[in-house]
Order: C-alpha cells, then sequence, then structure tokens
C-alpha cells in the first residue's frame, strides 16, 4: 500500500514548480506561483503519485485538464497549451526528482 505524501512533501513540491514552470504569453513568463496554480498541481500531482500513475501521460492530461481563464473569463486555455515544451520537460524531471527523493526517505509508491 503507498504511503500518504507530507503536507511539507507536498508544499516543497509545489514551491518547486512554482518558481520553475511559467505560462509564456506574447514571451512575458508568469511563473505558476504567481498565476497560483502550483499548489493545485502539487496536489493532482501526489494523488497520481500514490496511485501509482505518474507516469507522463498522467501528467500531461493534469495539464490538459487545467483551464486557466484569459481576457477576464472571456477565453479559456487548456494549462498545457501555455507552458512551453521545455517547461513541461522541466516538470517532468521535477517530478521525477521529486519522486526519487521520497523513495529515498522511505516511501513506497
Amino acid at each position: 500500500m503507498a504511503d500518504q505524501i507530507a503536507t511539507v512533501d507536498v508544499e516543497a513540491l509545489a514551491a518547486d514548480i512554482g518558481e520553475k514552470i511559467y505560462i509564456d504569453v506574447a514571451k512575458w513568463h508568469l511563473f505558476l506561483s504567481d498565476a497560483h496554480l502550483h499548489q493545485s498541481l502539487a496536489e493532482q500531482f501526489c494523488n497520481l503519485l500514490e496511485n501509482g500513475l505518474l507516469e507522463e501521460p498522467q501528467i500531461l492530461q493534469v495539464l490538459s485538464d487545467i483551464s486557466v481563464p484569459l481576457g477576464g473569463g472571456k477565453r479559456k486555455l487548456p494549462l498545457i497549451d501555455l507552458v512551453p515544451a521545455a517547461g513541461q520537460q522541466d516538470l517532468m524531471d521535477i517530478l521525477t526528482n521529486f519522486r526519487h527523493r521520497l523513495e529515498e526517505s522511505g516511501y513506497s509508491f
């Protein structure tokens, strides 16, 4: 059975995502912490990890399922369309490293 990920670990993941992953709009970078998306993402990714489902297809699905309102809500775009490919790869790396750190700390997934 999977261990439940500690709140402090979820918060550390959220901080890492928020500081390194950004939305790119007209070459402006809005980091996910500034967009208030980092905590929700970290929680969703931790839920996937606890269920043994943290693989690339599931990660990309989470990004696809989050709608980001633009223009005061006149339009919504999936988060996956706003995070550049390099940012998506960075996110994969962050999540892989997070999983390894947890496993080294004794979590089992």
